[in-house]
């Protein structure tokens, strides 16, 4: 375990300094969030009426999400130029955990992220969206985005350890964008059909959603919706939970057979 902790703390030092000289990950991370939610919250929300609810109110927690969700992209693309540049054949010669280097980089994704929503939460104040919940609540709901970050990130380097190339990667990482779309981040799953409303609320992002907004005090939770929307912090953890005891023991036994 003390190996696993060292080597790992070791891979999230390089990943750190390669954020620091890529300038990509840091637009993917921050600036395009930011210009998303510029978008939504001025363009579509003068255009949206939310019965006794205000859009920006409703919009900014869902941006916070799609941010977390983000992970499997840039959790992908990373663990893809590693793998198919040659930088995983070296850490392999090295005598360094298996589980070490995967974990490196999902902590890394973490940091970035961590520092990634201060100017999102910034742009939001700006916009006019408050947290009118406790500051307990909105603690829960910062470690919650972390918590499901983290576990999109596990997907992500999953899917880019068994990807074929980085082009690959990054072709599959950019269809992750419609993920939110079919979520309850940008609008209300209400008015959806049967069928798709149910897909988009067993979505683990309009779980998390949903939980984000009861813990900023920003919207009631729904009580007719499916289970995890309607128990969103327990559907929250829940998902999470399944996601990284599912992802991150495959990564780490993909990385070890590559």
């Amino acid at each position: 375990m003390n190996g696993i902790l060292y080597d790992g703390g070791a891979v999230l030092g390089r990943h750190l300094r390669r954020v620091r000289h890529a300038p990509s990950i840091l637009v993917l991370t921050q600036t395009m969030p930011v210009v998303f939610l510029l978008f939504f919250g001025y363009v579509l929300g003068s255009a949206l009426a939310m019965p006794g609810q205000e859009y920006r109110a409703f919009v900014v927690p869902g941006m916070l999400v799609a941010t977390a969700a983000n992970g499997i992209m840039t959790g992908m693309f990373q663990a893809a130029q590693d793998t198919h540049r040659g930088v995983t054949d070296r850490f392999r010669t090295m005598p360094v955990s298996r589980a070490a280097v995967p974990l490196g980089q999902a902590l890394a994704d973490l940091a970035t992220t961590a520092v990634g929503l201060v100017p999102l939460v910034l742009v939001g104040l700006a916009m006019g969206w408050r947290v009118e919940g406790s500051a307990a609540g909105a603690l829960g709901a910062f470690g919650l985005l972390l918590l499901f970050r983290f576990a999109t990130t596990w997907i992500g380097i999953l899917l880019g350890l068994a990807s074929r190339s980085e082009e690959a990667a990054g072709q599959l990482g950019s269809a992750t964008f419609m993920l939110p779309l079919l979520s309850n981040a940008y609008l209300p799953t209400g008015g959806l059909p049967g069928w798709l409303r149910t897909v988009a609320e067993w979505n683990p992002i309009s779980a998390v959603a949903t939980a984000v907004r009861d813990l900023f005090g920003n919207a009631p939770v729904p009580v007719d919706a499916a289970w995890p929307v309607s128990h969103p912090v327990a559907g929250a953890l829940a998902w999470s939970a399944v996601l990284i005891a599912v992802c991150a023991p495959l990564a780490v036994r993909k990385y070890g057979r590559l």
